[in-house]
């Protein structure tokens, strides 16, 4: 049997998404007998238009799929488009695929934090594919926490939604937060499917905590791009923001996060008041959120 992960990441992401689909979406009936959520594999293959066993393969990592299969099981499986790019980059042949690579550590340049500590008045920090910090500036630490305080190999973002408790507090929709970092860290990690560190994160974060577990076994991706956030902060209230990522051109591993908010609006006016504050020399060093 063939030990390539991406054949194997492939394998278990057909079959979460199948376990997820409701039959009746799919012009199945339901039938009261089903002994496990969603489709069942020859259900699935019937609608592709191939053989059980050439999908049950698939599900094994034992075969490498071609680009019509891919297509009717993207459709077969209603994939959205971060699902359908996930699961071509993974069937991808290994003749064209990039080589796994030994990722160290991401590293700021000078001149990057240079540019996040020009931003007085706007939040950023800079995340790697593991959702380690790398970077941040003042307004980010008062925004989220003080990650100087952080040891650097405990100072991953997703580590932090999970194990600080200050942190389900800061965010309104903690479970939603945390289910789109740990699918945008699956999607960002699609090519270092063996990758020691994230291995690491992955097992410790399983073991501390149920939930974690369950949602990375979903196999749940998405692209870290934008979107909105409520956040409950200690000190100014209610903040509704608009979260951006960059890709650092010099480090593509690299994104930066800058959060903003339109002018004229509570929270705009909130993030001139944390400014304030977090320039404060008589202020508590920590942040407590």
């Amino acid at each position: 049997m063939n030990r390539d992960p991406h054949r194997h990441d492939l394998g278990e992401f057909l079959k979460a998404r199948r376990a997820e689909l409701d039959p009746a979406a799919v012009g199945l009936p339901d039938g009261g007998s089903r002994r496990v959520a969603g489709l069942r594999r020859e259900e699935v293959a019937v609608l592709a238009a191939i053989s059980t066993d050439y999908y049950a393969r698939l599900e094994q990592g034992r075969i490498q799929p071609s680009p019509s299969v891919l297509e009717s099981l993207a459709r077969v499986l209603h994939l959205d488009d971060d699902q359908r790019a996930y699961l071509y980059e993974l069937a991808a042949k290994e003749e064209f695929r990039p080589p796994p690579r030994r990722r160290p550590r991401p590293r700021t340049q000078p001149q990057l934090q240079r540019m996040i500590d020009d931003m007085a008045h706007t939040p950023a920090f800079v995340i790697g594919p593991r959702t380690e910090i790398v970077a941040w500036n003042a307004m980010g630490a008062a925004l989220i926490t003080d990650f100087a305080q952080i040891p650097e190999k405990q100072r991953y973002y997703i580590r932090l939604l999970i194990t600080d408790p200050a942190m389900r507090e800061l965010y309104a929709d903690w479970e939603g937060v945390t289910r789109l970092a740990i699918a945008q860290m699956r999607m960002h990690n699609t090519n270092n499917p063996g990758d020691a560190q994230l291995a690491a994160l992955v097992g410790e974060l399983s073991v501390r905590d149920d939930q974690f577990r369950q949602w990375w076994g979903a196999h749940h991706v998405a692209v870290r791009d934008t979107g909105t956030k409520h956040l409950r902060h200690p000190v100014v209230g209610d903040l509704h923001l608009d979260w951006s990522a960059v890709t650092w051109a010099a480090d593509p591993d690299l994104q930066i996060i800058v959060w903003t908010a339109e002018s004229g609006t509570a929270t705009h006016d909130s993030l001139r008041m944390l400014a304030s504050w977090a320039a404060d020399p008589s202020r508590s060093t920590t942040n407590s959120a």
